[in-house]
């Protein structure tokens, strides 16, 4: 029997973990350079954990979740965000204990159960942040600085912010109101998903992907004219900081984003290469989420990448990954040559230079020649490679051949290993 992967599930194969690991790095860089710190949380969860902090309603909880009972009969599911599994580790653990102000980050994979199609899996990855403790609106603009500093790093140059205020407790449900209104004279024009938000959840309805309700949906009314003082401020507020970040935006008064946590500050990265389904990462304000799930009153903001969006628009072009091939490349002769190269990898890796070797033992496996082995040593595309055999071996020395400039030379073998590193660092 030949198996295959599951459905909306992919291997991430060497060529392409490269890119990933491009991004992690540079991501874990800036995340430190901004103070955060890792949290690594479970992939299964309570699933009542989900359906309290992601909102009932919402297409996640209603249609996406894989959702099982385990032995004991509690209903666990693999996590289909990260924010909920975070803001309920802040908690358990009171962190809030430590500082007043907490930011952390998390990498990894997360699962629904949606229709598989370009950038978009069963289960994926994302990247995200988040931060506890400040209400204030230069911390919103502080974290999408980050963002769009990470794109910048990642060569993302087409990129669009898109940013919109939800309101808060007190001036959500004056816009709600306007909204219903609009919305019963054209139910017979949205899906039947959105009727049943409508009926459930008429804010869905904004966030709905289909065409047709998209068009429905331009003429709806804005939350601007509904925002109460002091979230038009804090508004206010966030444009200002962001403005003097020189961070490029665009008010959209009908973002609303999947999720019914976010409160005030939302917003979207979009990147138009993507086509319908564009947005590569977003995020906002939550600061009722914590009291929600039994934590203190603590306000918080925080955002997710879609990792495989991110892959699919990078250009490594000339950069050069490290990890992703060898530097040094060993070609042994004969059975004391070999013994000898396998003496060196541990030498040359331990000062951390990549380096490999033929294994070319002819006792064990069959004799690999000198031209096999540069060919070998040519596929790798290494710097340098280092010539082994019988008579470098009597006079102890080893041919060390530049592959760049075509150029070899005769050194001690005692010294190869401090050569090599004053060559490459």
């Amino acid at each position: 029997m030949k198996y295959r992967a599951i459905k909306g599930v992919k291997d991430i194969l060497p060529g392409e973990t490269e890119k990933w690991y491009f991004i992690e790095k540079n991501a874990r860089d800036l995340f430190e350079t901004f103070g955060f710190s890792e949290i690594r949380i479970p992939i299964i969860e309570k699933t009542a954990l989900f359906a309290r902090g992601i909102g009932e309603t919402t297409d996640i909880v209603e249609k996406e979740m894989y959702s099982f009972e385990d032995k004991g009969g509690e209903s666990i599911t693999l996590r289909p965000e990260g924010t909920a599994s975070v803001v309920r580790a802040y908690i358990e653990h009171g962190l809030y204990n430590n500082h007043s102000l907490t930011k952390l980050y998390y990498m990894g994979p997360m699962f629904r159960h949606e229709r598989p199609q370009a950038g978009r899996y069963r289960q994926f990855y994302q990247i995200g942040a988040e931060i506890f403790g400040e209400d204030s609106p230069s911390i919103d603009a502080d974290i999408i600085t980050l963002l769009m500093d990470l794109f910048k790093r990642l060569g993302l140059n087409n990129i669009e912010l898109q940013l919109n205020s939800l309101g808060c407790e007190r001036c959500r449900p004056v816009f709600r109101e306007s909204l219903v209104d609009f919305l019963k004279k054209r139910l017979p024009m949205l899906c039947e998903d959105c009727n049943r938000r409508f009926e459930r959840n008429p804010l869905r309805v904004l966030d709905c992907k289909s065409k047709t309700c998209s068009e429905v949906m331009r003429d709806s009314p804005g939350m601007e004219g509904s925002r109460c003082e002091k979230c038009q401020r804090h508004l206010d507020g966030v444009i200002e900081y962001l403005l003097i970040a020189g961070i490029r935006y665009i008010l959209n008064p009908r973002l609303a984003r999947g999720l019914d946590y976010y409160t005030r500050t939302t917003f979207e990265i979009t990147d138009k290469r993507l086509g319908a389904q564009n947005a590569i990462a977003g995020g906002g304000r939550y600061d009722s989420l914590v009291k929600d799930f039994g934590g203190p009153q603590i306000s918080a903001i925080g955002f997710a990448i879609g990792v495989e969006r991110i892959v699919s628009l990078i250009d490594m072009g000339d950069k050069v990954i490290p990890g992703s091939s060898p530097e040094v490349y060993i070609a042994a002769l004969g059975e004391e040559a070999n013994r000898m190269a396998f003496d060196l990898l541990r030498q040359i890796r331990l000062r951390g230079i990549r380096c490999e070797t033929s294994y070319s033992d002819q006792r064990f496996v069959p004799k690999k020649s000198l031209k096999s082995q540069m060919k070998k040593a040519n596929q790798y595309g290494v710097s340098y490679t280092l010539i082994i055999g019988d008579n470098e071996l009597r006079n102890g020395k080893v041919i060390l051949r530049d592959m760049k400039k075509a150029e070899q030379e005769e050194v001690d073998i005692e010294d190869i290993v401090k050569v090599l590193v004053e060559r490459i660092g």
